[in-house]
């Protein structure tokens, strides 16, 4: 099975924020806009849910469980960066930049001065 590309998230990224409640989202017929409207608390919350079903998942070390939870918890940050007027493709292009960069090297430039 070949994997999807990255324009599924784009797609995604559309659909959530047509869902945004200053787009027309409606709480009362979209989950999404219900977290929209909800505000941080409700999306980071189940953010924290996702994570951690993410993390019993794979302690468990059930494949499928573990790609359900990742899906989850990835659906849940996709929110999160609709809030913010953030899109996947600033996530992309971040993993981009730090692509063939030492992941010790990366972490220590980030350290305030």
């Amino acid at each position: 099975m070949n994997p999807p590309d990255d324009s599924v998230l784009a797609r995604l990224a559309d659909t959530l924020a047509s869902r945004r409640p200053d787009q027309g989202g409606d709480p009362a017929r979209s989950y999404t806009a219900k977290l929209l409207a909800r505000g941080p608390d409700a999306f980071l919350k189940k953010i924290g849910e996702e994570a951690t079903e993410l993390v019993m998942a794979a302690k468990d070390g059930t494949p499928d469980r573990i790609v359900a939870e990742t899906a989850d918890l990835w659906f849940h940050c996709l929110v999160a960066l609709t809030h913010y007027g953030l899109r996947p493709e600033d996530v992309l292009a971040e993993l981009a930049r730090r692509e063939g960069v030492s992941g010790l090297e990366e972490k220590a430039s980030r350290k305030a001065p």
